[in-house]
C-alpha cells in the first residue's frame, strides 16, 4: 500500500530535507539567480523557447504542492546547516503494477562537495522504497552532467540503459542515462550502505557514447 500525503522532513547530520512551501519563494529565486551558470546547462527548456532569465518560483511551487496533492509528486527544499541549499523533487508516482517513481535534483555550486545531494537522494529514497511503500525508483542524467552523475554511483543506483533524445535541456533534446534501484535490491538503506563504505565500485565503461558527443568529454564543473 503506498503512503503519500506530504513530503515529509528527513535528516542526516548537517543535511536535510522537508517539503518545499510558498515561503521558500524568494530563497528558491535567489539560488536560481545566483547559480545560472551552474544550473542552466542541467535545466529542461520548452523547444522553441528562450530562456528569460526570470523565474517566478511561487508559480513553480505552486505547481509542485498542487502534484503532491494530487499524489504524482513530492517536493522536497534541501537544506544544509538550516540554510536553503537546492530542491529535489519526486515526480510521476505510480501505484498499482509499477509503483514507481522519478527523482530529479540540483544544488547551489557553493554545497557542492559536501555531501549535500547524495544525503539528500539517499534519505528520499530511502523514504520511497520503505515507508512510502514503492517498488522502484528511477534518477535519469545526461552524459555530460559529472557532478549528477557521481551521486547515483556514490549510492550504488544501477545502470540500466540509455534514453535517446530524451527530454529537452539547454536548447536541444539531450541523451540521458538511466538509473534504478528496486526495493529487493537492499539488504540495507541506501543512506547505510553509503556512510558505511559498502557500495560496489562503478564501471562508466558500461555508459555509451551520446548523440553528438563522447561522455568521457565532460566540461568540469
Amino acid at each position: 500500500m503506498l503512503v503519500f500525503d506530504t513530503a515529509p522532513r528527513l535528516s542526516s547530520g548537517a543535511v536535510s530535507v522537508r517539503g518545499i512551501r510558498m515561503r521558500d519563494a524568494k530563497a528558491l529565486e535567489a539560488e536560481l539567480v545566483g547559480n545560472r551558470q551552474w544550473l542552466e546547462p542541467w535545466e529542461a527548456t520548452l523547444p522553441g523557447s528562450r530562456s528569460s532569465g526570470r523565474f517566478d518560483t511561487r508559480s513553480s511551487i505552486r505547481s509542485l504542492l498542487e502534484s503532491e496533492r494530487d499524489g504524482t509528486g513530492l517536493a522536497f527544499a534541501i537544506e544544509v546547516d538550516g540554510q536553503f541549499a537546492g530542491q529535489l523533487n519526486v515526480a510521476g508516482i505510480s501505484g498499482g503494477a509499477l509503483s514507481s517513481s522519478t527523482i530529479g535534483y540540483w544544488v547551489a555550486q557553493r554545497f557542492a562537495g559536501r555531501g549535500a545531494t547524495p544525503t539528500a537522494v539517499a534519505l528520499v529514497a530511502d523514504h520511497l522504497l520503505g515507508p512510502a511503500g514503492l517498488h522502484r525508483v528511477e534518477i535519469c542524467i545526461r552524459p555530460e552532467n559529472e557532478a549528477s552523475l557521481r551521486v547515483v554511483e556514490k549510492l550504488g543506483f544501477r545502470y540500466e540503459g540509455c534514453r535517446r533524445r530524451y527530454i529537452h535541456i539547454d536548447g536541444d533534446w539531450r541523451d540521458h542515462l538511466c538509473f534504478a534501484l528496486v526495493r529487493e535490491e537492499l539488504a540495507e538503506s541506501i543512506l547505510e550502505r553509503w556512510q558505511g563504505g559498502r557500495v560496489p565500485p562503478f564501471d562508466r565503461s558500461v555508459y555509451p557514447v551520446p548523440v553528438g558527443g563522447d561522455p568521457r568529454r565532460r566540461p568540469s564543473r
